[in-house]
């Protein structure tokens, strides 16, 4: 079975049985944007949490199987600036903020990037009376550059 079949039957069994990516990763012990990204394709689990994710979904062991696999991450991307406006917004939020970012980093830590291995991403909602805000959050580590 290949990350897309896996893909699909993951969100067809998501949807059959009503649930959420939070109440899913509350079910194996992960975050919520983990576990839809190991849903979706783009990561690996250990063993125990695939079988605890086809557990809570009814699925059998080829997609526990093809929960470990590792991905080839990305794969969704089919173009280079996506057309999903919400998945756009976070290009434009680096087309027009990176270049600042970049720089504050280097000055808080030297020459170097932020991981996205030794990385988490957290997304909450932020009530506002103007609106409610989504709050996202990402913590990578610093990886300073090796000058040899």
């Amino acid at each position: 079975m290949n990350k897309q079949e896996m893909t699909a039957a993951i969100l067809a069994a998501k949807k059959k049985k009503g649930l959420r990516w939070d109440q899913l990763a509350d079910e194996i012990g992960m975050s919520p944007v983990w576990t839809a990204s190991l849903g979706l394709g783009e990561s690996s689990a250990p063993e125990a949490v695939a079988h605890k994710l086809c557990a809570a979904l009814d699925l059998g062991d080829e997609i526990a199987d093809a929960l470990q696999e590792c991905p080839l991450k990305g794969e969704w991307m089919s173009k280079t600036v996506p057309t999903d406006p919400l998945i756009y917004r976070f290009y434009e939020i680096m087309a027009v903020y990176g270049p600042a970012v970049k720089q504050v980093i280097h000055e808080e830590f030297g020459d170097g990037i932020m991981s996205a291995i030794d990385f988490t991403l957290d997304v909450a909602r932020e009530p506002d009376p103007k609106g409610d805000r989504v709050q996202i959050v990402m913590s990578g580590k610093f990886l300073p550059y090796v000058r040899w």
